[in-house]
């Protein structure tokens, strides 16, 4: 990859483990944890989508509220875990290899910055919970422009903030429809495959699949 001068990061499920909130509870709410976990993210998602088209804008915490419920409905857990379970999803763990991936992209002298469908709150209590905060030259939440990804709007705002050209930012996520997103608009978008999953048919395919963060020290 060449002319690189900024790496955007998605966050949820990129550079956080959205299942680690249920997962800290697998003991409370057992075997069905995994799918439960799946079920929050998919709901969480669509809303955001539907959302996007109604023209009925809620942010993405209340919208991670309203997922929840349902999921918890559907999956038949116990209403009192409710505030555990989003207290969690404030301090989604990392993955692995994500502080000392980023530690050395930093050392590179690249613009690193979070492109993400979180509030600003969220992605400020994020980042500072796993002590990555000072890695980050910017956080871009879609609140800034009131609708969620992948609307072109979203992804115009590094590009309006760093004054560059579409193809010198590198997009990373893990969603497929994100990468899609990003790709289409113009960024080099970069798949991180954690779960050797199938790409969408979106009208784009990314020239970089990746299993780790790490494998972008490769590519940069």
């Amino acid at each position: 990859m060449k002319n690189i001068k900024a790496i955007i990061f998605d966050a949820y499920g990129t550079l956080f483990n959205v299942n680690s909130a249920a997962e800290k509870c697998k003991d409370k709410i057992g075997d069905k944890w995994e799918p439960f976990a799946d079920f929050w993210r998919t709901t969480q998602l669509e809303y955001t989508w539907l959302r996007s088209l109604m023209g009925r804008h809620k942010d993405f915490w209340q919208i991670t509220e309203d997922s929840l419920d349902k999921s918890m409905k559907t999956f038949k857990i116990d209403s009192s875990m409710r505030d555990e379970l989003l207290s969690l999803y404030k301090v989604l763990s990392p993955f692995e290899e994500v502080p000392e991936t980023l530690k050395i992209l930093k050392e590179k002298e690249y613009k690193l910055a979070i492109l993400s469908n979180g509030t600003p709150a969220l992605l400020n209590e994020l980042v500072n919970s796993s002590n990555l905060d000072n890695l980050f030259d910017n956080i871009f939440s879609i609140e800034q422009v009131g609708i969620y990804k992948p609307d072109s709007k979203v992804y115009d705002m590094p590009i309006k903030k760093y004054k560059l050209k579409k193809n010198e930012v590198a997009f990373l996520s893990a969603n497929t429809w994100d990468v899609s997103g990003g790709g289409n608009y113009g960024y080099q978008a970069i798949w991180l495959n954690r779960n050797n999953n199938i790409f969408d048919n979106l009208d784009f395919k990314p020239k970089n699949e990746i299993k780790n963060l790490s494998e972008l020290l490769k590519l940069i």
